[in-house]
């Protein structure tokens, strides 16, 4: 069964959500999928992997597909916004993944666009300010102030960006099969819990 599964891993930013899908992933002999999906939507489509990458996880509008214009005037996006042409992009690569089974999807509201799938698993990594602030300051030597207002920008895009394109709300834990504080049981334990959920999930 193992083979076949389907993970999604979304998390707070500095929770240790990519470290969890990264670690699980190996444990489990499965694929990792996070930013290796703006190289495969880059390769499918004809949008250039930066445009995917100034648009990944954000909620964008009017403004960015502007900019985007003035920034890349010769892209020819007929039909759809550039918004629309990208989601599209990433909804058929997310969907040709998990399709495919035997990977872990970090992030891009995986789990809405994959949530038909039986052999679908959603978790949600969060964690304490305290706890984000930490990791933070040591990976991206900043103060502690620094540190909790990336924290707080990095959360509201991706608040914003899965709240836009799903049909459920960013971290409340009735959107996903499962929900873990990493400050509580740190990143191991929540790669043990996972499979230990997974165990039981597919052991009926």
């Amino acid at each position: 069964m193992a083979g076949k599964q389907v993970i999604t891993i979304g998390r707070e930013f500095g929770s240790g959500g990519h470290e969890v899908g990264r670690r699980l992933a190996a444990e489990l002999g499965l694929k990792l999928y996070d930013k290796e999906l703006l190289k495969m939507m880059a390769q499918e489509s004809n949008i250039c992997e930066q445009v995917l990458e100034d648009y990944d996880e954000k909620n964008t509008g009017s403004l960015l597909y502007s900019i985007m214009m003035d920034v890349y005037p010769s892209m020819n996006y007929v039909g759809n916004t550039l918004h629309r042409q990208i989601y599209q992009a990433q909804y058929d690569t997310i969907r040709k993944i998990g399709e495919k089974g035997g990977c872990v999807i970090v992030g891009r509201g995986a789990d809405y666009i994959l949530r038909d799938l039986p052999n679908l698993t959603s978790v949600f990594i969060h964690a304490s300010e305290e706890f984000r602030a930490g990791r933070i300051m040591e990976y991206e030597h900043v103060n502690e102030q620094k540190a909790r207002d990336i924290i707080s920008k990095a959360d509201k895009k991706r608040a914003s960006y899965y709240n836009f394109q799903t049909e459920k709300k960013w971290g409340s834990v009735a959107s996903y099969n499962l929900s873990l504080d990493a400050s509580d049981i740190g990143i191991d334990g929540c790669v043990s819990v996972i499979r230990s959920y997974l165990d039981l999930k597919h052991r009926k």
